[in-house]
């Protein structure tokens, strides 16, 4: 992360802290819900299979940009399917970074040739070691690792939801973000357990197993960019909700923290790790603070 931009960033958690503020710093816009896959936990994939158009997205940048938003995140459904004529993601991507947007990250299934190397993250989804991956995605694990070896940058940070088909596979992915060379970091998530997916979410103790690992992969030295002192409220689900700091913008629709909240009792459990350490670093949590300095400042 440039200076220039950790500085300002810092300069917005002071202010929101000090003054408890409620304006966005993370926006997110949905290019599409189209996907090439049908991925067991997911709910939000090709209930319309529509491709905005560039100058819809361009607006819904510009939209975010003027509230104040400067982390921003392209999603789908899978952007590297997102077109418009010549346009592609990588256009979305210059044109933020244009507008002046401070970090600009897009999140993908890494089904398709990874080749962004103006993006300063790219969220790719890795569910598990081979076996686990594939029973929740189809038979794409051999594919993805292959475009993330050829990938373009090392501006890869895996992304991992953990539930209960591949609650055992959070080393296996550790390692395979510590042994690739294009992959700085794992981001894991709990299953937030839409009303479709409700049998795929962990147990408070199950959780408590998770975290525990993932704990103990960071006490040796693995790359993951999660914060261990967001982890009890994450077990118990005790962090506040939703995340006023960020916000969600498709087809024109606002929703502050996610899509998700409009679904009656899904924010009370919640499984999104960033949201809980997002809710906790904006109000001053101490150990967030210093947490999120030196893990962000290493792998963003």
């Amino acid at each position: 992360m440039k200076f220039s931009a950790f500085f300002r960033l810092a300069l917005f958690g002071i202010k929101t802290v000090l003054f408890r503020k409620k304006d966005p710093i993370l926006g997110t816009v949905i290019l599409t819900d189209k996907c090439n896959l049908s991925c067991k936990h997911c709910s939000v994939n090709n209930i319309t299979s529509v491709i905005h158009p560039y100058t819809q997205v361009l607006g819904e940048m510009e939209r975010l940009y003027e509230m104040g938003v400067r982390i921003l995140f392209f999603c789908g459904g899978e952007t590297f399917l997102w077109r418009d004529g010549e346009k592609t993601l990588r256009d979305l991507v210059i044109e933020a970074k244009k507008m002046g947007f401070l970090i600009v990250n897009t999140v993908t299934n890494g089904t398709m040739p990874i080749d962004l190397p103006e993006a300063d993250l790219i969220l790719l989804s890795l569910d598990g070691d081979r076996a686990a991956h594939n029973a929740i995605r189809g038979d794409t694990y051999d594919t993805i690792m292959e475009n993330v070896r050829n990938a373009s940058a090392d501006n890869i940070c895996f992304y991992m939801a953990i539930n209960q088909i591949n609650k055992g596979a959070i080393q296996s992915v550790c390692a395979a973000a510590r042994n690739s060379k294009n992959v700085r970091a794992v981001s894991f998530n709990f299953h937030t357990p839409y009303p479709d997916t409700r049998e795929l979410a962990l147990s408070r103790e199950e959780k408590t197993e998770c975290c525990r690992v993932i704990g103990r992969m960071i006490g040796e030295g693995y790359p993951v960019l999660n914060l261990p002192a967001a982890f009890p409220y994450l077990i118990n689900n005790t962090f506040p909700t939703p995340c006023f700091q960020c916000v969600v913008i498709e087809n024109g629709r606002l929703s502050t923290c996610g899509r998700c909240i409009d679904v009656p009792g899904l924010c009370a459990e919640c499984g999104y790790f960033f949201v809980a350490e997002y809710t906790l670093l904006f109000r001053g949590n101490f150990r967030i603070v210093f947490e999120a300095l030196t893990t962000y400042l290493k792998y963003v």
